[in-house]
């Protein structure tokens, strides 16, 4: 029986949703959306001949009439597939594109559509004012620059930036000290490989103070295998590799999400104790007290630690592997990262339950918030929405976990933009990606993009890259 104490959760099964607490009988409010809104999007999408391309973390409400929609020019993803899909849609006749997301998204939808050859393509974003980004910005200050000063005069320097940063800032780093960008599912594969190919270099990765600190973390287990678990992981790994380039790995110390550092000690302690035969979805922007819960779950089989695909990768085998027995199972998962993939997540549960309704098997999607993490609408047919309005319920000891930039983005915000642009409204300027020298900037901010693509293809560092290091780091 719950008590007061529980964090909020969405139990989800065959039979239906059935949410507890205020934080999730809001998230359940849209998972199954309205038919007006959902016939209105595909209405409007159709007249304006746009594709969208979202992320994850949109609220509740925008997600559920997307993803409810019928258009094949619509994707939800995170930011590097953002532009990939936008890409495949110009391909395929889209006569524009509209980017949901933070402002940095966008300006990389833009700059990838130009190197595609699809500059004629406009890109558009959900509203005229800025939309931010905690730790974009905290890239972009003089801190910043500072540090990676004194990776510019430290010999074979190679700069490794967080893909959730703006193009100025990956220009602007590359300028002073070769840089290749990352994600949190490449990261320590990235880095293992640099220290494999390049002697003796100093690897700096910035500006996620968290994720800096956790790939330290995740370097130091992976030091407790032995050399033939460890050659499985990358041919060249061993325990003196690691020991050795542990001490070359730096990270940014001021670099923050503002959603993922609610995460804190007293959210990790009450998982442990409350929740200790739950699974655990951790991203690997999380403060290490709840990251290393995490690692210790996943050693188990009961946790991820990784991207948001990772996240919805784990719970479709969790899922699937649980119908495989045939029996009655409930299966209980903490979401430790932003509510807003409580869309995705869901979406993939049920389309594992669909194939055998009768089957007695349940999840349990646990949010880490306090029960009044909600923000106030002043609607009476739906009083309540999970997100920031002044900060209620939002505190380090769990807070609301919906980030206020991405949620900046809504339906009714979308719908005008998508009627102006079937209109073909030529004022539309102050929607459109904000890039100064944007030809410049795009050229200089792809090329970290480029070199790790060319790492995810082949694993290996592209040569022009390691080359930069060796004769500018010298």
């Amino acid at each position: 029986m719950s008590d007061a104490r529980d964090f909020p959760s969405l139990c989800v099964s065959a039979h239906g949703l059935k949410p507890r607490g205020a934080f999730a009988e809001a998230q359940a409010a849209y998972l199954d959306p309205d038919r007006a809104d959902v016939d209105r999007l595909t209405q409007a999408l159709s007249r304006s001949g746009a594709g969208i391309v979202a992320h994850f973390y949109m609220d509740p409400e925008l997600q559920g009439a997307l993803l409810a929609t019928a258009s094949p020019h619509l994707r939800i993803s995170d930011s590097l597939a953002m532009a990939d899909a936008a890409v495949d849609m110009a391909a395929n006749g889209v006569r524009a594109i509209v980017v949901l997301g933070v402002d940095f998204m966008a300006e990389n939808v833009r700059a990838v559509l130009d190197s595609a050859g699809y500059s004629k393509v406009p890109v558009y974003r959900a509203v005229e004012p800025a939309i931010g980004c905690s730790l974009a910005e905290s890239a972009q200050g003089p801190e910043y620059r500072s540090w990676l000063g004194n990776a510019r005069t430290s010999p074979r320097s190679l700069h490794v930036i967080y893909i959730n940063t703006s193009l100025a800032t990956k220009a602007d780093a590359h300028d002073m000290v070769p840089t290749i960008s990352c994600t949190s599912s490449n990261v320590v594969a990235l880095v293992l490989q640099a220290f494999h190919q390049i002697p003796d270099v100093q690897v700096w990765f910035g500006p996620d103070s968290y994720m800096g600190s956790n790939v330290v973390t995740l370097l130091d287990s992976l030091s407790a295998l032995d050399d033939s678990a460890l050659k499985k992981l990358h041919p060249a790994c061993s325990r003196h590799a690691l020991e050795h380039g542990a001490g070359r790995f730096r990270f940014f110390d001021q670099g923050r999400c503002i959603v993922h550092q609610l995460f804190g000690d007293e959210v990790a302690r009450r998982v442990s104790e409350d929740y200790a035969d739950a699974s655990l979805l951790v991203h690997l922007e999380v403060p290490s007290a709840l990251f290393r819960l995490g690692l210790d779950a996943r050693r188990q089989g009961r946790g991820v630690v990784g991207s948001t695909s990772d996240i919805l990768g784990f719970v479709e085998r969790q899922v699937n592997s649980a119908m495989a027995t045939g029996k009655p199972r409930h299966l209980r998962m903490v979401l430790g990262t932003e509510s807003g993939m409580t869309t995705s997540i869901v979406r993939r549960i049920r389309s594992s339950l669909v194939r055998a309704p009768n089957l007695d098997v349940s999840v349990e999607i646990v949010f880490p918030v306090h029960h009044d993490a909600i923000a106030p609408t002043n609607e009476a047919t739906l009083p309540i929405v999970p997100g920031v309005a002044g900060g209620e319920g939002c505190s380090t000891e769990g807070g609301c976990a919906s980030c206020p930039f991405m949620k900046m983005n809504s339906l009714d915000a979308l719908f005008e933009l998508l009627e102006r642009v079937a209109a073909d409204e030529g004022n539309l300027r102050g929607f459109m990606p904000r890039m100064s020298s944007p030809g410049s900037i795009a050229k200089r901010g792809t090329i970290p993009i480029t070199h790790m693509r060319a790492f995810s293809r082949t694993g290996r560092l592209p040569d022009d890259l390691v080359s930069d290091v060796l004769a500018r780091c010298a």
